[in-house]
């Protein structure tokens, strides 16, 4: 159960004239694994209490995520396939935006990671797996022409 959901039934439990406590025991004897804490239960509770309706998430202060856009994302990849030896702060200050910002795109939208000093994908794509069985495939062909020509240069 997600948070949200948690939120509608303390909700509830206030609705029903029932105090932080009696919530808290309802919803842990009902969802004992993944029941929220009481500070959580009576934060929840308050804001109810004094009016407050929305089980929605507030705003939060901080940076916005804006600078995840698909233009940045296509210039973070151009510049590692560029060189895949930079660390993130030269792609940082390249595009003037935080490390913490390159490293999340880097990971969650382009699948890579550093390894041995280069960015790497994690996984392969599809294509790119079916090139190596592709080229597999070929080269044991190539082997196989070459040892029969072999057996027939020496046997012949």
């Amino acid at each position: 159960m997600d948070k949200k959901e948690f939120r509608v039934l303390i909700k509830y439990c206030l609705l029903k004239g029932k105090n932080t406590v009696e919530a808290k025991t309802w919803l842990d004897a009902e969802f004992p694994d993944t029941a929220p804490g009481e500070s959580t239960i009576e934060d929840w509770h308050a804001k109810f209490r004094c009016g407050e309706m929305s089980t929605e998430d507030g705003e939060r202060s901080g940076r916005p995520k804006k600078f995840v856009s698909d233009h940045n994302i296509k210039k973070i990849h151009k510049i590692i396939l560029n060189g895949r030896k930079l660390k993130l702060s030269e792609i940082a200050d390249t595009l003037k935006i935080s490390i913490e910002r390159v490293h999340h795109i880097i990971q969650e939208y382009l699948g890579m990671r550093k390894l041995c000093a280069k960015w790497v994908l994690r996984e392969l794509t599809f294509d790119q797996k079916q090139r190596r069985v592709d080229d597999s495939e070929q080269c044991l062909k190539i082997i196989k022409k070459a040892r029969v020509f072999a057996s027939m240069c020496y046997n012949g």
